[in-house]
C-alpha cells in the first residue's frame, strides 16, 4: 500500500511539473508585413508608402524605430499599428472616441520571419477594458478583433507578443516519463499481488 501511495504521489507530481516553457519571441528584422482592415487590403496605410491611400499600402517593411515609424494606420485614421523587432505589436487607438463596429485586423509576414508563429499572447492591458480576440491564422500570419474592445483613456493602447510555438522543457518531460513508469509499475505490483 505504502508503494501504491509513493508511486501515486510521483505520477501528480510529474503532472503538475511537466510544464511549457515559455515562447521565444520572434525576431521581426528584416521582415515585410502585408495587412488587412476589415477584409479589405485599402483599409491600411502603410509607412513605406507615407500613409497615403495608393495601390499596394498595405505592405511595409518592418521599421525598428519604435512608436516614431509606425507599420500602419488604418484607413479611417482610428488606429495606428506598431510592431517591435522581438515581435511585440503596439495597438494604439488614434481618436478621443470610438463608434461601436467592426473592427479586424490582419497581418501576414509571409516568408519573410525566419521562424514560424506558434503563439500570440496579450502583455500590457492596462489602456483597456474588454480584450481582444487574438488569433493565428497560420504560421506567419496573425489576426486580432478588436470589436469589442473598450478603451480606458483617449489615445489608449494595449500590446502583445508573437512567438514561437511553446515546446516542452526536457526536465518536465522527464518528471511526466518518470511518472508514467512509476504508474506501469503500481499497476504490475497490484496485478502481481492479485494474481
Amino acid at each position: 500500500m505504502k508503494t501504491k501511495t509513493i508511486l501515486e504521489t510521483l505520477v501528480l507530481a510529474a503532472a503538475l511539473t511537466a510544464s511549457q516553457a515559455g515562447a521565444a519571441p520572434i525576431s521581426l528584422q528584416g521582415s515585410t508585413i502585408t495587412s488587412s482592415y476589415n477584409g479589405a487590403p485599402e483599409g491600411m496605410l502603410g509607412l513605406d508608402h507615407g500613409y497615403a491611400a495608393e495601390p499596394g499600402s498595405n505592405t511595409t517593411a518592418f521599421d525598428p524605430t519604435p512608436y516614431t515609424g509606425m507599420e500602419f494606420l488604418t484607413g479611417d485614421y482610428l488606429f495606428g499599428i506598431d510592431f517591435t523587432a522581438d515581435g511585440q505589436l503596439v495597438v494604439m487607438l488614434n481618436q478621443l472616441a470610438i463608434e461601436p463596429g467592426d473592427y479586424r485586423l490582419v497581418f501576414d509576414f509571409g516568408s519573410t520571419l525566419g521562424q514560424k508563429i506558434g503563439s500570440f499572447t496579450l502583455l500590457d492591458t492596462s489602456g483597456i477594458g474588454v480584450l481582444p480576440l487574438l488569433s493565428i491564422l497560420d504560421d506567419h500570419t496573425i489576426a486580432l478583433d478588436l470589436s469589442n474592445v473598450t478603451w480606458n483613456s483617449e489615445f489608449g493602447s494595449f500590446s502583445a507578443q508573437i512567438g514561437t510555438a511553446q515546446v516542452p522543457e526536457p526536465g518536465g518531460i522527464a518528471l511526466l516519463l518518470a511518472g508514467t513508469a512509476g504508474l506501469a509499475l503500481a499497476r504490475r505490483r497490484k496485478a502481481s499481488a492479485q494474481a
